[in-house]
C-alpha cells in the first residue's frame, strides 16, 4: 500500500503546522503507515520524533473518562440515567442561569441566547452522567478553576499529595456551586466542566483518591496501554514540547498545556493524559471490535451512535422524529456518549470518513478517529500549540491527513 502523498504531506508540515508529529494508521488491528515527523527540540535538532514520542493528549483525555465511565456502567456501579448526586452530593439544589466565562477571552459573558432572560431554578441534582457524557448538562464550557485552586503550580507532578487533593476539592467545589447556562437536557455545549465533575464522580464510585487511578484501573492497564498523567522526569525527554506559557512563563515540556488541568495538580478527567499514538489506537480499535471484553457491544454501539444532535454549540437540542431516529439536518453537531460522529461539516477531520465514522480532537493537536465501514483508526498526534494558538493550520491538516488515508486505501 502506498502512502507517500500521506508522508510527503507530513514532512511538510512538520516546519510549519508543528515540530513533532505522529501519524499511525490501522486497519483490522494491523499497522499500515506509523511514521513520526520533526524534531523534540526544533532548534537544537537532536532528538528526532519517533512514534515512540510521548504527546499531551489534552481533550483526548475526555474518551478515557468516557470509557472509564462506560465500563462502570457495565459493571452495574452506576446508571448512566441516575443523577451525578449520587456520588457528588453537593452538587444538588437549586442553581441559576447567569454570566458564563468564555473559554477564549476568559472573559464573563451572557448565557446562550435563548436562555438570557431565563430565571427559573435550575435542580443542580437531576443532571445525569448520559448528559454529562453528550455535553447536554447545562453547564458552561469554561469557569477559571484554576485560580480557584491556587493559581499555577511550578510542576503538577510534583505536588505533594494532600496539595493535590486540596485543589481537587477546590476545582470541583467551583463546579458544583457555579451557575448553569442553560436548563440540563434542553441544549448542547461542549464543555470541559462536565468531564471534570464526571471524573470525580467515577473517583467517588471506585472508591479511588483521584480520577487519575480510575483511568489507570479501569481503562489503560486493561488496554496495556502507557497513557498517564503528570509524566516523571525519566520520561519528559521523550515528550513532545507545547507551547510557551504566558501565564506560567516558561515553555511547557511533559507538564499539561491546559490550564485549569495544571491547575488542578495536572489531573483531571477533560486534560492531562500523555501518551503515544499506539495508545491511542488501542482506544479506537476497543470500540471499533465492539468492547472485546472490556466494554458490552450494545454500550459501545450506544456510545458511537447519534445521543444528541444540535443546530449549534448553545441551540436546543433537536427534536426526535417520530419514527424514533434524529432529525438530521446538514450542518449539525453531532454526539455519541462521549464521541464526537461524523459530519460533513466539521473541522476535526471526518469529512473523508464514512457517514458511521466517530473520534475526537486534542486542542494541543491531536486527534483519534474511526471508521467502522473501513475497521479503520488515523491517529494525529501533534504539538501545533507550539507556535501559538491559531487553529487554521491544524484544521487544514485534519482533513487532508484522512483524505490521503482514503486515498491510499482506494488503490490497493
Amino acid at each position: 500500500m502506498n502512502f507517500t502523498s500521506l508522508d510527503h504531506l507530513l514532512q511538510a508540515a512538520a516546519p510549519t503546522v508543528a515540530p513533532a508529529i505522529v501519524c499511525r494508521v490501522e486497519q483490522a488491528g494491523r499497522v499500515l503507515f506509523e511514521q513520526g515527523y520533526g524534531w523534540i527540540n526544533p532548534k537544537l535538532k537532536r532528538q528526532p520524533v519517533t512514534p515512540e514520542t510521548i504527546f499531551d493528549f489534552a481533550s483526548l483525555t475526555k474518551l478515557f473518562t468516557t470509557t472509564a465511565c462506560l465500563r462502570m456502567h457495565d459493571a452495574g456501579l452506576l446508571d448512566l440515567d441516575q443523577p451525578v448526586a449520587a456520588f457528588v452530593p453537593e452538587f444538588a439544589g437549586p442553581r441559576y442561569i447567569g454570566p458564563i466565562e468564555d473559554p477564549l477571552t476568559k472573559e464573563a459573558g451572557p448565557p446562550p441566547a435563548p436562555w438570557r432572560d431565563y430565571t427559573k431554578p435550575i435542580d443542580a441534582g437531576a443532571v445525569t452522567f448520559r448528559q454529562l457524557l453528550t455535553h447536554t448538562s447545562g453547564l458552561p464550557a469554561w469557569r477559571n478553576l484554576s485560580a480557584v485552586a491556587g493559581g499555577a503550580p511550578e510542576r503538577p507532578g510534583s505536588l505533594h499529595r494532600s496539595e493535590l487533593m486540596r485543589r481537587q476539592r477546590a476545582g470541583l467545589a467551583a463546579i458544583t456551586t457555579g451557575n448553569f447556562a442553560f436548563p440540563p437536557g434542553a441544549a448542547y455545549l461542549y464543555s470541559d466542566l462536565g468531564p471534570i465533575l464526571l471524573g470525580a464522580a467515577l473517583a467517588r464510585c471506585a472508591a479511588d483518591p483521584t480520577v487519575a487511578e480510575t483511568i489507570r484501573n479501569w481503562v489503560t492497564d486493561p488496554l496495556w496501554q502507557g497513557a498517564h498523567f503528570n509524566p516523571s522526569c525519566v520520561f519528559v525527554d521523550q515528550v513532545a514540547p507545547t507551547e510557551f506559557c504566558a501565564w506560567r512563563k516558561r515553555r511547557l515540556h511533559g507538564e499539561v498545556h491546559d490550564e485549569n488541568a495544571a491547575g488542578l495538580g495536572g489531573v483531571a478527567g477533560h486534560a492531562g493524559l500523555f501518551g503515544t499514538a499506539a495508545d491511542l489506537a488501542r482506544l479506537g480499535n476497543l470500540y471499533l471490535a465492539g468492547g472485546e471484553g472490556l466494554l458490552k457491544r450494545a454500550t459501545v454501539e450506544a456510545g458511537i451512535s447519534v445521543q444528541v444532535e444540535a443546530a449549534e454549540a448553545g441551540a436546543p437540542i433537536l427534536e426526535k422524529v417520530a419514527a424514533g431516529g434524529v432529525l438530521t439536518l446538514s450542518h449539525t453537531v453531532r454526539r455519541g456518549l462521549g464521541w464526537l460522529l461524523h459530519s460533513d461539516f466539521d473541522q476535526s477531520g471526518s469529512q473523508a470518513l464514512g457517514p458511521r465514522s466517530f473520534g475526537h480532537t486534542g486542542y494541543t493537536g491531536g486527534s483519534l478517529w474511526c471508521d467502522p465501514d473501513r475497521d479503520l483508526v488515523v491517529v494525529l498526534l501533534t504539538n501545533r500549540v507550539y507556535h501559538g494558538r491559531s487553529q487554521d493550520a491544524i484544521n487544514q491538516l485534519r482533513p487532508a491527513v484522512h483524505a490521503e488515508v482514503v486515498e491510499a486505501l482506494s488503490r490497493r
